[in-house]
C-alpha cells in the first residue's frame, strides 16, 4: 500500500523551504514518507527525501504543491501523465486552480489522508509543432497553448483548421487554443468566455485580430486544431502554460488536441468551481495596487 506523500514546493517563495520541512516532519509523525522532487531535496539539504519523479506513480498517494497557480501548471505537467492526484496549496496572489491556504494545510490534511477529499479530474492538451513533414517538438499543457508573436508591433498571420477543415486566416497578435480549466486565465484576458471545467471542449481564441467579426470558438474535445505561421515576426513562439516555449517558423503547423493525459485535483468536500469563481474574481480586483 502506498504511505508516502508527495512535496512540490517554490522555492522561489520565501515561506516554501520552512514550510517543506514542517510538513515533512508533520508526516513523520503520522507514519507517512514525504517525499521531494530529487533536485529539489539536494537543492534543500534533504537527499534523503529526494525521490524520481517516475517513481512517485507506486510510492506516492498524492503530491502537495507549495505555490500558487504557476507551480500548479507546472506540475500537472510532471504528474498528470504519472496519475498522481495534485492538492495545491496557495502561496501566491490568486490561487484559482490551488485549493488551501497556507493557515489551513495541516488542519485540513488528515481529511485528505483518510480519502475524504473530492477529486476533480480536469482535461488536458497534447501541442505539437511539424516543420517539413516531421515533429519538431511535442509537449503537453493544463491552461494552453498559444502561438504569438514577439515583443515587436508587428501583426502575424495565422491560419487555422480545425480537423483538417479551413476556419479563417487571422491577422493578429495570436492564438490561445485553451482548455476550460484554462478559460479563466490568458484566453480571458483576451476576451473568451469562461467554460465550466468538466465540459468537454477546446477553447479558441484570437489574440487582438485585427477584424472586428473575429471571436473565440468553441470546439469538441474529439477535434484537433491546426495553426499555421502563414507570417511570422522574429519572434514567434509556441508557449504552453505560459512556461515552456518554443520558437516558430514560417509554414511550422502547430496541432493542438486533447491529450490522453489528465490531470487529478484534490478538492474539500463541497467544492464548487461557481463558488470559487465567485471569490476568486472578487479578489483579483480587491488585490490590484491602490
Amino acid at each position: 500500500m502506498k504511505k508516502g506523500i508527495g512535496i512540490i514546493p517554490n522555492l522561489d517563495k520565501e515561506e516554501s523551504p520552512g514550510l517543506t520541512r514542517e510538513l515533512l516532519r508533520w508526516l513523520s509523525g503520522r507514519g507517512y514518507a514525504g517525499y521531494l522532487p530529487t533536485c529539489t531535496a539536494q537543492a534543500l539539504g534533504l537527499s534523503d527525501s529526494g525521490l524520481r519523479i517516475e517513481e512517485w506513480k507506486t510510492r506516492v498517494l498524492f503530491a502537495v504543491v507549495l505555490g500558487g497557480d504557476g507551480t500548479l501548471l507546472g506540475a500537472a505537467r510532471r504528474l498528470g501523465p504519472e496519475g498522481v492526484p495534485l492538492l495545491g496549496v496557495n502561496l501566491g496572489h490568486f490561487g484559482f486552480l490551488t485549493e488551501l491556504e497556507e493557515e489551513s494545510l495541516l488542519e485540513t490534511l488528515p481529511s485528505f489522508l483518510a480519502g475524504e477529499g473530492q477529486k476533480d479530474e480536469r482535461l488536458m492538451l497534447s501541442a505539437r509543432v511539424e516543420r517539413n513533414g516531421k515533429t519538431v517538438f511535442k509537449s503537453i499543457a493544463l491552461n494552453e497553448a498559444c502561438v504569438t508573436k514577439g515583443p515587436y508591433g508587428r501583426l502575424n498571420a495565422f491560419s487555422l483548421k480545425v480537423s483538417g477543415k479551413d476556419v479563417d486566416t487571422y491577422f493578429a497578435d495570436g492564438i490561445i487554443v485553451s482548455t476550460p480549466t484554462g478559460s479563466t486565465a490568458y484566453s480571458l484576458s483576451a476576451g473568451g468566455p469562461l467554460l465550466a471545467p468538466h465540459i468537454e471542449a477546446l477553447l479558441v481564441t484570437p489574440i487582438c485580430p485585427h477584424t472586428l467579426y473575429s471571436r473565440s470558438i468553441v470546439v469538441p474535445s474529439s477535434e484537433s486544431c491546426e495553426i499555421e505561421v502563414a507570417v511570422p515576426s522574429q519572434s514567434t513562439m509556441l508557449s504552453l502554460d505560459g512556461q515552456e516555449f518554443f520558437p516558430l517558423e514560417k509554414k511550422d503547423r502547430v496541432v493542438v488536441e486533447k491529450s490522453e493525459f489528465k490531470v487529478v485535483l484534490l478538492r474539500c468536500k463541497g467544492w464548487s468551481f461557481y463558488d470559487v469563481l465567485r471569490k476568486k474574481l472578487k479578489e483579483g480586483a480587491d488585490r490590484l495596487p491602490r
